[in-house]
């Protein structure tokens, strides 16, 4: 397979909303983390829902490792979601949580409970799996979430803002831990953040989404250069002049 077929392939990808166009073409290499920095309502999140199979696709190609998955349903999409609020239930153990990963029917056999366990391992969370999340900081709960959509063992992980609750040391932890995945997994990730400085250690290339489209990319860094696009540059709070 040619290597530019590898990893999330989206071209002219098109969704309409309010009758609005919304279209993109982006690509993200296995091993990736691309950064998805943008305004509010600028279409950040019509993106991932175009990925996850959430906006019906009128137009264009979602590619994962060469297979062409627009018209895949929702359920069987290489693709997993971890959304800004992790979606924990309260009244379920860490290890019952993230086994949800895998099995919603919650039949713990022997093989699933041995998954579980290894994946806690990988997030820093083995001593934790009989806890609660109410128990738990922020930051461990963000890497249970972690957890449950590495179990799904996908390609394509997308991440809705994951360090907007997290101090300062948490969201340090959490780029070294997504560093590390990424690498080990061999993941194409989208990470969405509203501070480009902050997941540039993570994210080399960023894209920057406005009016329903990839309004400019390049590297994370050249945010904070000073001939960026004016577009850019009004998001940032910067004047050009």
């Amino acid at each position: 397979m040619n290597d530019a077929a590898l990893g999330l392939v989206l071209k002219e990808a098109t969704t309409y909303y309010e009758g609005q166009p919304f279209r993109y073409s982006l690509a993200v290499r296995p091993g990736e983390c691309l950064g998805v920095v943008g305004p509010s309502g600028g279409g950040k999140s019509t993106l991932l829902d175009i990925i996850a199979g959430f906006a019906p696709l009128a137009a264009g190609s979602v590619c994962v490792n060469g297979e062409d998955i627009s018209r895949q349903s929702v359920e069987v999409r290489p693709v997993t979601l971890m959304f800004q609020s992790h979606n924990l239930f309260p009244h379920m153990s860490v290890a019952d949580n993230v086994l949800l990963g895998i099995d919603p029917r919650m039949k713990r056999r022997r093989v699933e409970r041995q998954r579980v366990e290894q994946v806690l391992e990988k997030v820093g969370l083995a001593a934790y799996g009989q806890r609660l999340p109410g128990q738990l900081s922020g930051g461990q709960r963000q890497r249970v979430a972690l957890a449950r959509a590495l179990l799904r063992e996908r390609p394509v992980l997308m991440l809705d803002e994951p360090l907007a609750a997290l101090g300062p040391a948490q969201r340090q932890e959490m780029l070294t831990l997504l560093d590390e995945l990424t690498q080990q997994h061999r993941l194409s990730v989208l990470l969405v953040s509203h501070q480009p400085n902050e997941i540039a250690p993570l994210c080399a290339r960023s894209v920057f989404i406005a009016d329903g489209q990839v309004a400019w990319q390049g590297a994370t860094t050249d945010f904070q250069r000073a001939d960026v696009p004016e577009q850019v540059a009004a998001y940032l709070g910067r004047s050009q002049r």
